[in-house]
């Protein structure tokens, strides 16, 4: 409970409990408001609270199992913060712009993105060399760009299992490219959007930088968190593998290829009774095969 209390304190300290103004919230956010003060919606840190504990729980999840989560926050405030968080735990991310189709055209984002690769590596090993001047400097150019949007998410070759937004109106197209494939979503909702639209709902201020800081890197701790216990379990299935000694090893070598054995010799069985009937089959027509010698 203590602990509960301290990051209680600490979201207060960083103004994660201010709201919109009341003529812009959404009625659906109600359940996570807890007052009005001069105009402005107060939401309630005990729902942030369980909100942050449920996400960092199924975030934790996800990257023990090995797969990846793929952070959004193309905000200005939000930018920095997110794109150091995903870096630190190998996570993809996407920071400057949403390209529309990112996840449900993304065989086509891959195809951009193996040619930003063929670019920095043409330019890597010299091969840029026997290009023009100008040929050179667009090649970079071209890069950079893609380097920009494309960048965070270089590493993955899949559809990640789970989309971390903050401002889910902000990010908008994100959310309906995640839900149209149902793909897991979290984000950070202040009182002017729609909760019911994602599956983890952390009621925040998505607009104030010290707000956002604390949320993302509490749940980047989560999935780090997630990643190491993943390594331990890594770990201990190749000690166990290592501890098992030759003869136990040469043991369950040997069950297995008289396993094998056996099932051979009943399929063998079987195969020479049907081998029987074929021999039979071709003597008697051996014994008939005067007829058509005596027609000729």
């Amino acid at each position: 409970m203590e602990n509960n209390t301290s990051l209680q304190q600490q979201l207060l300290e960083a103004g994660v409990h201010f709201g919109h103004l009341k003529k812009k919230w959404n009625p659906k956010m109600l359940p996570y408001i807890f007052a009005e003060k001069k105009g402005i919606h107060i939401i309630d840190l005990n729902k942030t609270v369980e909100g942050m504990q449920e996400t960092a729980a199924a975030l934790k999840a996800i990257a023990r199992s090995g797969k990846k989560i793929m952070f959004v926050a193309t905000k200005k405030q939000a930018k920095e913060i997110v794109q150091e968080a995903a870096k630190r735990v190998n996570m993809p991310f996407v920071t400057e712009r949403w390209l529309g189709g990112m996840l449900t055209n993304f065989n086509t984002v891959r195809k951009s993105v193996k040619k930003m690769q063929s670019i920095e590596k043409m330019l890597g090993d010299g091969s840029a060399e026997n290009l023009t001047k100008k040929e050179r400097l667009t090649l970079t150019r071209d890069k950079e760009k893609m380097e920009k949007v494309l960048g965070g998410i270089s590493q993955i070759s899949r559809v990640p299992a789970a989309i971390f937004m903050v401002d889910i109106g902000h990010e908008h197209i994100a959310l309906a490219e995640a839900r149209r494939l149902n793909i897991t979503t979290f984000g950070m909702v202040d009182t002017n959007c729609d909760p019911n639209k994602i599956d983890f709902v952390i009621p925040a201020n998505d607009d104030a930088t010290k707000s956002i800081a604390i949320v993302v890197n509490y749940v980047a701790a989560a999935i780090a968190e997630g990643l190491q216990e993943r390594q331990a379990d890594k770990e201990e299935m190749d000690q166990g593998d290592a501890e098992e000694t030759p003869e136990s090893r040469a043991a369950r070598f040997e069950s297995s290829v008289d396993g094998g054995g056996e099932e051979r010799g009943r399929r063998s069985g079987g195969g020479g009774r049907s081998g029987g009937g074929a021999k039979r089959r071709v003597a008697n027509t051996g014994q008939g095969g005067r007829k058509p010698a005596g027609g000729r």
